[in-house]
């Protein structure tokens, strides 16, 4: 048994205080009053601020690795803007150095994502930041969900080779194989199925409804014809990105479409990124859009979550909603909102005690535990 004392709690799915956390079999037994066991070890806070661990929503860690060039690039399959039958338990190195940075930076876990050249560009699957060589090791939820994708980026990568070429070609190109993947599972059912497609198959948990498309769009336009093919579809969808979200923020918050919104730690990088901003991401929420931040490792570094949520209560956000941005709304953005995300007991053991204010840039990580276990702790913490 593991007890964490004089702590300043911040659970996110209660208020601040003062107490304790006891863990067991890598799991939350007691939170706030606790009597600690003679037995247990003890990790003293010293009245330092512990929270949840932290929660990458949309990144491609171990996909596009750290440090390398081509060899490392695993995360769009470019042979074909059509590949749900690519997974990122296939491509995704667990000794890419950023889960390293991850487990020092207070980030337990993440969503790794193959990347938005293709318009459906493979499984997704959530990890825990633990220390491995075996990526099986390190999954928690898989399939997490399908990654998908309007707007640039497929046009720009194939539109002068192969298509398509438009926003309406890429439109049209997921409507197609939509199209395609239904019809396939209403034959599946028959009693004379058809041969098997690897392609349609991949894309059955999509249709059936089993796994969101979670799909990479910035512009309200492309916004907006992601949630058309989702009801012409009747499919489950996440939106990525969203920096347009504020021109339609009340569409958004009306539907109750999970957002992960970033990275907006960057300039306008590209056309369809105008607007980026934390003052138009604190529109969103003001406006009660079911939103979670994303750094979209490697864009921005993941490390520097903590960071961005800090920058999102400069622009208005309270400390409270900052930080459940980057910890139970993205752990149920991810599909994990009963196992990790918030203090409670029950819950996995992802737990962070930080030097100071967690949003503040100027505080350090100074311990991490995942299930229970310390992954990380900071020399000069005295933890």
């Amino acid at each position: 048994m593991l007890a964490i004392t004089n702590a300043r709690l911040h659970p996110v799915s209660s208020p601040a205080g003062r107490g304790g956390l006891l863990i067991e079999d890598g799991r939350i037994l007691e939170v706030g009053d606790i009597r600690v066991p003679e037995t247990a070890e003890v990790i003293d806070a010293r009245g330092r601020p512990v929270t949840p661990g932290i929660i990458e929503a949309h990144c491609h860690a171990g996909l596009s690795e750290e440090g390398i060039g081509w060899e490392g690039n695993d995360g769009n399959e470019r042979s074909d803007p059509m590949t749900p039958h690519v997974r990122a338990i296939d491509g995704a190195n667990p000794e890419d150095k950023a889960f390293r940075f991850f487990r020092e930076a207070g980030i337990t876990a993440s969503q790794l994502t193959p990347g938005s050249a293709n318009i459906i560009g493979g499984e997704q699957l959530v990890a825990k930041s633990v220390e491995t060589v075996f990526i099986d090791e390190m999954v928690v939820l898989r399939p997490s969900g399908m990654k998908a994708a309007l707007g640039e980026n497929p046009k720009r990568v194939y539109g002068a080779s192969r298509g398509p070429a438009t926003r309406m070609g890429n439109a049209a190109v997921m409507r197609k194989w939509l199209t395609r993947a239904r019809r396939y599972a209403e034959k599946s059912n028959a009693q004379d199925p058809p041969d098997f497609d690897m392609v349609l198959a991949a894309l059955l948990p999509v249709v059936r409804g089993e796994i969101p498309l979670r799909i990479h769009c910035h512009r309200a336009d492309d916004i907006r014809t992601a949630l058309r093919i989702a009801d012409e579809y009747a499919l489950d969808i996440s939106l990525e990105h969203v920096t347009q979200g504020h021109l339609v923020a009340d569409l958004l918050a009306e539907r109750a479409v999970p957002c992960a919104v970033g990275p907006s730690m960057v300039h306008e990088a590209k056309v369809e990124m105008r607007g980026n901003g934390f003052e138009n991401v604190a529109r969103m929420h003001r406006a009660g859009v079911r939103m979670c931040l994303t750094n979209d490792h490697p864009v921005v570094h993941g490390r520097n979550l903590p960071a961005a949520a800090g920058m999102l209560q400069a622009a208005g956000v309270s400390f409270d909603d900052a930080l459940e941005s980057i910890t139970r709304a993205a752990a149920e953005h991810v599909g994990l909102g009963e196992r990790i995300g918030s203090l409670e007991p029950g819950k996995d053991a992802d737990v962070v005690v930080w030097s100071g204010d967690p949003l503040d840039a100027r505080s350090f990580c100074d311990v991490t535990l995942i299930d229970g276990l310390v992954v990380y702790r900071r020399e000069e913490s005295g933890c």
